[in-house]
């Protein structure tokens, strides 16, 4: 799974030099590109009924794999958004799901490897997993600070963001802290 962040692109791979998509293809991969979008803006009511309506779209095919792939979307905005969890809607499609689904999870829970894209939100979902797993070095927090700002992804900068804070907190740092804060409180409003 070459871009396994951007599943939602695979739906849609392959088909465009063919015959017209068939509506639920073209109607998924729309909504959980929708749900990425506004679940990385912070805009959660907005991001579940994308996600709800690119279930519902691919529900329509009776084809787990499918599922599968969009549980491990929900599961990797998480991620890179530092919302660690078992990924429970994919937990209840993992028998359904390729072995190239099943290493993703794997990845996605800090229990195995995966090559990053290029693209920013595979960035920033391996950081997430690094963050999980205790691998991560300031410089490397110090980086997703900046990536998710630079894409304007509200809810992963407010996370990094905490994380920062902790940091300064723990080291004693209470300049750096409130610098932090205020920063937190510019993205929040």
């Amino acid at each position: 799974m070459r871009r396994a962040v951007f599943l939602a692109s695979a739906l849609v791979a392959g088909c465009s030099s063919g015959p017209a998509l068939p509506d639920w293809q073209l109607n998924s991969s729309q909504a959980l590109q929708a749900f990425q979008r506004d679940y990385l803006s912070g805009d959660t009511r907005a991001a579940e009924a994308d996600f709800a309506r690119a279930r519902g779209e691919l529900a329509s095919t009776g084809r787990e794999d499918l599922l599968a792939r969009a549980e491990l979307v929900r599961c990797a905005v998480r991620v890179a958004s530092l919302e660690f969890d078992d990924c429970p809607g994919f937990l209840a499609l993992r028998d359904g799901a390729g072995a190239d689904e099943r290493a993703y999870a794997d990845y996605l829970a800090g229990r195995g490897a995966h090559a990053a894209d290029e693209d920013a939100l595979s960035k920033l979902v391996a950081a997430g997993v690094r963050l999980r797993m205790a691998s991560i070095d300031p410089a490397g927090i110090a980086a997703a600070v900046e990536l998710a700002s630079a894409q304007g992804w509200r809810r992963p900068l407010l996370a990094w963001l905490g994380v920062q804070v902790q940091r300064a907190e723990a080291a004693g740092d209470g300049e750096a802290a409130a610098r932090l804060r205020r920063r937190m409180q510019l993205i929040s409003g």
